[in-house]
């Protein structure tokens, strides 16, 4: 289980087209507050024909903020770069100069063991340049995952490489509309993505595998408004807790306030992580009623589920 806050503290991340011409006043103006962290995408929201373009519009818009920043302190998101190749990276991060400092990593779209170096050397490189470490998310969302014959084997394989890196690997997120496209799948506002057997399976072996030693983040809920979207959304982020994901990747402004109050750790969830983390060890007991009688707490048996409650109460806060 990793073992520092900064892994736990992606929180809600909101995808933005790199070509939008209004996201920096956005942010330099704090419209959308600092509790979320924030993509700059490259992939599929930009027309393949005007990569360029888009690129040309993020370095000036993280540029714009960064100057504002110069001449005055306002609260900013975590800010990322989703490329959709790895040269991206490296061009990019030359490209940004002094801004480089603003940007935490780069989100790898369709990640896979054939594009693994690329990404490994790239995001290494940019590192040197921009004189600061830089973090990468893998998203697995490609059809190495769908034939159920190799996909533990492909897993492994994948995550054999990625130790070389794990570091830098700030979440595992997963892609489950890409995921979902594969079959023709489409979830309503009233449907869970984890009732979907098949995609379940495929996410129930990835946290198998990746789960013990990274944060995996849940997909993204695609309803922002109309009918029921926010009890749908937060009927999928208690699936995706109760499944072993942590943050979730959002769409719209929307949708921020309502992940960060869900990912809120309960008041008694928290009396109980903080009272099996600091458990007197010279005791005799290792297990015991806790503080309303209503469950047992054990020691060696919820130590790690106890100290994802405090990351989490870190990030998120305690819903008394």
């Amino acid at each position: 289980m990793k073992n520092d806050g900064i892994y736990y503290g992606v929180g809600p991340l909101m995808y933005t087209p790199a070509y939008n011409e209004t996201i920096a006043q956005n942010l330099i103006n704090g419209k959308f507050g600092s509790d979320f962290s924030l993509s700059f995408c490259l992939e599929d929201t930009v027309n393949d024909k005007f990569v360029k373009e888009a690129e040309n519009q993020l370095v000036k818009s993280v540029t714009e903020i960064y100057d504002a920043r110069q001449k005055k302190e306002f609260a900013l998101p975590k800010l990322f770069i989703r490329v959709r190749e790895p040269n991206q990276i490296i061009e990019l991060t030359k490209s940004l100069g002094n801004s480089i400092e603003l940007i935490a990593g780069f989100i790898v779209p369709k990640f896979s063991l054939e594009v693994f170096e690329w990404y490994r050397n790239a995001l290494l490189t940019a590192s040197e340049i921009g004189k600061k470490k830089l973090y990468i998310m893998p998203i697995y969302e490609s059809k190495f995952l769908i034939d159920p014959r190799k996909r533990i084997e492909n897993l492994f394989n994948l995550k054999e490489v990625l130790t070389e890196i794990e570091e830098l690997v700030l979440n595992i997120r997963v892609g489950g509309n890409d995921l979902s496209n594969y079959f023709g799948f489409r979830r309503h506002v009233d449907e869970s993505i984890h009732k979907i057997k098949t995609i379940a399976d495929v996410f129930s072996d990835i946290i198998s595998v990746y789960g013990m030693d990274y944060v995996v983040s849940g997909p993204v809920w695609e309803y922002y408004a109309g009918e029921n979207w926010e009890k749908g959304l937060r009927n999928e982020i208690k699936d995706d807790i109760l499944c072993g994901f942590i943050g979730k990747t959002v769409i719209h402004p929307n949708q921020i306030a309502v992940v960060n109050d869900a990912y809120k750790v309960s008041k008694s969830d928290y009396d109980d992580a903080k009272s099996i983390l600091e458990w007197d060890d010279g005791s005799i007991k290792s297990v015991s009623g806790n503080g309303t009688r209503s469950r047992m707490n054990e020691v060696k048996t919820h130590g790690n589920w106890a100290q994802k409650i405090m990351y989490l109460a870190e990030q998120f806060g305690v819903k008394e």
